[in-house]
C-alpha cells in the first residue's frame, strides 16, 4: 500500500506539467491566429483602399531679385510654391524636406519645408523662400557670363520628400517622392523665363 501511495504521489506532477504545456500551446496558437487575423484584415483594407503614391511638384517660382555684382557676388531671393496632392482615401503624413538650389551642381542654398499632415483627396500649397546674400561666385565664371552677357541663368531644384499613409492608428513604410526642376531666370527682367519639372527625377 505504501508503494502504491508513493506511486500516485509521484504521478501527479507529470499530470500538472502536461496540463501546463497544453495551456502554453493553446495560448501561442491563439496569438498566432490573432496575428494572422490582423494581417489578413490589414491586407484586405489595403486592397480595398488601393493606396496610390502622392504627387509633389514645384508649382510656381517668383523672383524678387537676382543680382551678380562686378566683384562676382551673387544675391538671390526666390519664392517657391510647392504643390502636394494626396489621391488616397486616407490621410498621409509628409516628412520635413530640404531642396537644394543648384547652379551647375554647386548648391547655392536650400528651400526648406516643415512636416505636415494632408487629408484624403486633397491638394495643399506650401510656400518657401530662398535667400542668398552676396555669395562669392568668383570661381564660377560661367555664372557671371550667364547673368551679364546671356541674361539667362539656369538653376536646378532637386530633392526628395518622404510620405507615409496613416490608417487606423497605423503608419505605412516611408514612400519617397522626388522633385527635379530646371528654372531659368532673366537678371535684367528680374523674372522667371522658363520652368520644366520632371517626374520622380526624370525630365519630361
Amino acid at each position: 500500500m505504501a508503494d502504491t501511495a508513493i506511486h500516485h504521489h509521484q504521478a501527479r506532477p507529470k499530470s500538472s506539467s502536461a496540463s501546463f504545456n497544453g495551456c502554453c500551446c493553446c495560448f501561442f496558437l491563439l496569438l498566432f491566429l490573432l496575428a494572422a487575423s490582423i494581417a489578413a484584415a490589414s491586407l484586405a483594407i489595403a486592397l480595398a483602399l488601393k493606396p496610390k503614391k502622392p504627387q509633389f511638384d514645384l508649382q510656381q517660382v517668383r523672383v524678387s531679385y537676382l543680382l551678380v555684382s562686378p566683384q562676382s557676388h551673387l544675391s538671390l531671393n526666390l519664392s517657391m510654391l510647392f504643390m502636394a496632392e494626396n489621391p488616397n482615401k486616407v490621410a498621409i503624413s509628409f516628412s520635413p524636406a530640404s531642396f537644394p538650389v543648384l547652379y551647375r551642381g554647386l548648391p547655392l542654398g536650400f528651400a526648406e519645408l516643415p512636416p505636415f499632415q494632408q487629408p484624403a483627396h486633397s491638394i495643399r500649397l506650401l510656400e518657401t523662400r530662398l535667400v542668398v546674400d552676396r555669395a562669392d561666385v568668383s570661381d564660377q565664371g560661367a555664372l557671371v557670363r550667364d547673368a551679364v552677357v546671356d541674361d539667362r541663368v539656369e538653376f536646378r531644384v532637386a530633392g526628395d520628400v518622404g510620405a507615409k499613409i496613416r490608417l487606423m492608428g497605423f503608419t505605412s513604410p516611408r514612400v519617397q517622392v522626388s522633385v527635379d526642376c530646371a528654372i531659368v531666370i532673366s537678371p535684367r527682367k528680374q523674372s522667371l523665363e522658363y520652368k520644366q519639372c520632371g517626374v520622380d527625377g526624370l525630365n519630361v
